[in-house]
């Protein structure tokens, strides 16, 4: 007897929590069924680039979450998307991306979510893209020829994609607080309006006899044709960082250079500098290679984490290499 009411005591008494834990796990799924919705509920703006990524989220605000794709200080011609990273593409109310084959291994990610209905926006193609120029021909041109897609280095060309950006954001992202955006914008771009006069008069400083640019590949054409400057040439003959330099390539830069007369080599950050290690071997010692923020930005506090702080260390290091200050 004292056996079976003790199991029966105890029967009773597992059967309890048990049903406690069972109504407890039915509560917490509730709850987290209930944040999920809320979160997918929640506006979605995915942009490819970092660069991009920092204008966007001025823009955005708190009006909507903005994920990144790219990591600071990765080379947007070589970086590749996870799959849930490109999950997120297909699930987002608009993709912002640069365009102009920049996102070399994710523009196939970026086109099969639009053919699936997902907005997206071009930002380098719907700035008045430049051409890349042949070597010695002075400068990018407007028009025919293989499309330069460094279009952010102009700032009055990057405050021209901020506002249809916002646009953007109007137009597909249901939810949001057009009149926000509208702020947002219009604050971000005074603040490029105030950078576009800074850099002009920062690099207003370099002389004209000093006015040539040497880069690690073409990268730099729209602020030269914004500013008045000439680009010689590049170690990497190209506006990708995937394309290698020949000896005659080589050859060729280092005649240009001694032509011209310039002894500075810009080199992107993000790149090892060996190839500008290579052209300083090639002329004897006598090249100073700088490194600039050309294509992604840092991670915080390492000197270029916004596109405003990247575009300001850009110009004094630039100012500086070609004046010799």
């Amino acid at each position: 007897m004292s056996r079976a009411r003790t199991a029966g005591r105890t029967g009773g008494s597992t059967r309890r929590p048990r049903a406690l834990a069972a109504v407890l796990l039915a509560l917490a799924a509730t709850a987290t069924a209930t944040a999920c919705s809320a979160r997918d509920e929640r506006p979605a703006v995915v942009v490819t680039t970092n660069i991009l990524g920092d204008v966007t989220r001025e823009i955005v605000g708190d009006e909507a979450d903005v994920t990144v794709l790219m990591k600071p200080n990765a080379d947007p011609h070589s970086f590749g998307l996870s799959a849930v990273q490109a999950a997120e593409l297909e699930q987002a109310d608009l993709i912002v991306h640069n365009g102009l084959g920049l996102e070399e291994n994710v523009q196939r990610h970026v086109d099969a979510a639009r053919e699936s209905g997902t907005a997206t926006f071009a930002a380098g193609e719907a700035a008045d893209p430049l051409s890349f120029h042949a070597p010695g021909d002075g400068g990018p041109r407007s028009g025919a020829g293989t499309p330069d897609p460094h279009f952010w280095t102009d700032p009055d060309r990057m405050r021209k994609a901020a506002n249809l950006i916002a646009d953007q954001v109007v137009e597909h992202v249901d939810g949001v607080d057009a009149q926000a955006v509208r702020a947002n914008a219009d604050r971000y771009t005074a603040e490029l309006t105030r950078l576009s006069a800074w850099m002009g008069r920062t690099l207003g400083r370099v002389p004209p006899e000093g006015r040539s640019l040497v880069t690690n590949h073409h990268v730099f054409g729209y602020l030269a044709d914004r500013f008045g400057f000439r680009v010689i040439g590049a170690v990497i003959p190209s506006g990708t960082t995937l394309a290698s330099p020949s000896s005659s390539d080589l050859r060729s830069l280092t005649r240009a250079m001694e032509k011209a007369g310039v002894r500075t080599v810009f080199a992107d950050s993000s790149q090892p500098t060996r190839l500008a290690e290579v052209l300083r071997a090639e002329m004897g010692g006598q090249v100073r290679v700088v490194e600039l923020y050309s294509e992604s930005l840092t991670a915080d506090g390492e000197g270029a984490d916004t596109y405003l702080r990247m575009m300001r260390a850009n110009t004094t290091a630039m100012a500086e290499g070609l004046t010799g200050t």
